[in-house]
């Protein structure tokens, strides 16, 4: 019999399964209805032995020494600091928008001065932000706006940016200076050897045992675990009974290409034209030597596996109808993004893992309680 039962093997579940491991020294199931560990941050040889991200770009990059220090028991890193051109006029363009930006755009020569007195005179009053249209157009204006985020954001989500919470353009900064780094972290750095690979090293451990290519609902009818960690999505779990979470799906068409480079940074943005919404080019990410490159395009879809809640009042309150039903669950604890409902960065979904251990930790006792009764309430978060 396992002590635990982990329902995903992607940085929520892996992060929470090596804590109970290591620190309760209790015996943890991980199962994962892919064939293969690392969640969406999976990394891979392709036919061309170029690593490539399968489920699209991810850079990891954060404030936290703590979570640096956390994962780097299973990694070295490389530095790399990501930067982004937006197809904009027929121009490679920064983003988030800066002073090259602007005067390339505009053929002006601003400095750091004149584009702030330049933004105050495009900017659009709004009295209450409170949509991703509002946030933007109340920093930099409408013809940014229009150029840069709006046919961008409808690719994204399906959805006009007037129709989406504030939340989803916030993240992006508008910046006065020459700055052309996608991120200001503190740390920004890539595994060395890859997610997948610190993935393995994370769950290799005599009380984990990982099996693949399984679904949870073909368990939970025979289970032989005494407590749940939850990381799927949170609707799914309960069959769906009050109705299901919207979510943006991506589709990935992967290239390889018989030439060393393909484009001049990681990751190209395609905001006016074509269906697909950007291009990444996996050599600038991984710092890889090979004579030819492999790029992907990433074409958003309404159907598919669910990557990005949408950030609508509605969804938000359905949401919470779910997470009342998961306070009720014994013994199961809920936790990474599909289980939250929400757009946790790489840093923050193991963040969140850690303190969901440590409250795990505070009730259940800081030591193994193997061959003891198991009891106790489901936690979210």
């Amino acid at each position: 019999m396992h002590d635990w039962l982990i329902v995903g093997a992607g940085f929520a579940g892996s992060v929470i399964a090596e804590r109970i491991a290591t620190e309760r020294g209790e015996k943890v199931l991980v199962i994962d209805r892919r064939d293969h560990i690392a969640g969406n941050a999976y990394d891979h040889p392709d036919a061309a032995g170029v690593m490539i991200h399968r489920y699209g770009p991810h850079i990891f990059h954060t404030n936290s020494a703590a979570i640096v220090e956390y994962l780097s028991r299973f990694t070295e890193w490389r530095p790399y600091e990501h930067r982004v051109l937006a197809m904009v006029d027929g121009m490679l363009l920064p983003i988030p928008i800066n002073l090259d930006t602007v005067n390339r755009l505009y053929g002006m020569d601003l400095d750091s001065e004149g584009m702030e007195k330049w933004l105050e005179t495009v900017r659009e009053p709004v009295a209450k932000i409170e949509t991703s249209e509002d946030v933007v157009v109340s920093t930099v204006g409408r013809d940014l706006y229009e150029k840069f985020f709006k046919g961008y954001t409808r690719k994204q989500w399906g959805l006009d940016p007037s129709e989406l919470a504030k939340s989803v353009t916030a993240r992006i900064p508008t910046r006065t200076n020459r700055d052309d780094r996608y991120f200001t972290d503190t740390y920004q750095q890539m595994p060395r050897d890859g997610y997948t690979r610190m993935f393995e090293r994370m769950l290799d451990h005599p009380n984990i045992e990982l099996r693949l290519g399984v679904d949870y609902r073909d368990l939970k009818d025979t289970p032989d675990w005494g407590r749940v960690v939850y990381t799927g999505p949170i609707d799914e779990y309960f069959d769906f009974r009050l109705g299901r979470l919207p979510y943006r799906s991506l589709r990935f068409e992967h290239v390889t290409r018989d030439e060393e480079w393909a484009q001049p940074v990681g990751t190209v943005n395609y905001p006016q034209t074509e269906e697909f919404t950007r291009i990444t080019e996996y050599k600038h990410l991984t710092g890889q030597s090979h004579p030819k490159t492999s790029v992907t395009y990433e074409y958003p879809s309404a159907t598919g596996d669910p990557y990005y809640p949408v950030p609508r009042p509605e969804n938000e309150a359905l949401f919470k109808r779910y997470e009342a039903l998961a306070a009720e669950e014994p013994d199961v604890w809920f936790a990474g993004r599909l289980a939250t409902y929400r757009y946790y960065n790489m840093d923050q979904v193991v963040a969140q893992a850690l303190s969901t251990f440590s409250r795990i930790d505070a009730r259940l006792g800081g030591v193994s309680r193997r061959g003891h009764k198991l009891g106790g309430a489901a936690h979210a978060g």
